[in-house]
């Protein structure tokens, strides 16, 4: 643009290049997490967008590679894009946890409270550091952790307890909440044994 500010090159470009690298980023993290999770049939179609997006931002970059504005917004929006994609995994709440529970004080409560809310729970006795301790296991979708949690301080608030991810379930005793994401449940079917 002769002899006025360019709004294209300073302004609008680098939101371009801004919003598509949260987007392709935000694809990248999910798919990489879904990898870990087992997801195997959507990760293909992630990784499709994902380098799509990037391929089209970088020509955008490359028409104009004396714009240092266009190299912050690509840097931003690959910060940015990375947060978003972990806040978005994390409010889908995927995949399943295993929880450890384990106290010396009586907990019939708990064990009571988890089966009645439909927890499967195993349950072992054993030693500890300070004598004979109860240990709880119970395998949860992530979006029922909190519920579990909410149980353990309840009835047993001294009980050390420790959440961990695992990719896969396999038979048990699950809780039959349906997530209220029915799109959720056709892009991601419930593996075999769920």
């Amino acid at each position: 643009m002769e002899g006025g500010f360019d709004y294209y090159n300073w302004i609008l470009l680098p939101l371009i290049i801004f919003g598509s690298r949260v987007c392709d980023v935000s694809l990248g993290t999910l798919r990489h997490i879904f990898v870990s999770k087992g997801f195997k049939k959507v990760v293909p179609v992630l990784g499709f967008f994902e380098v799509l997006i990037w391929i089209l931002v970088v020509k955008q970059i490359m028409n104009d590679v004396s714009n240092p504005i266009c190299y912050f917004a690509w840097a931003a929006g690959f910060a940015t894009g990375t947060w978003v994609g972990l806040e978005i995994e994390e409010a889908l709440a995927l995949g399943w946890q295993v929880l450890r529970i384990i106290t010396n004080k009586e907990c019939d409560n708990l064990i009571a409270a988890l089966k009645n809310a439909n927890h499967g729970i195993t349950v072992f006795k054993g030693e500890g550091a300070m004598g004979p301790v109860k240990m709880i296991f119970t395998v949860v979708k992530r979006k029922n952790v909190e519920q579990v949690v909410f149980l353990i301080r309840e009835h047993n608030p001294d009980a050390f307890y420790s959440v961990e991810d695992i990719k896969d379930t396999s038979k048990g005793v699950f809780t039959q909440k349906s997530t209220g994401m029915p799109f959720i449940r056709a892009l991601f079917p419930l593996r075999k044994g769920k």
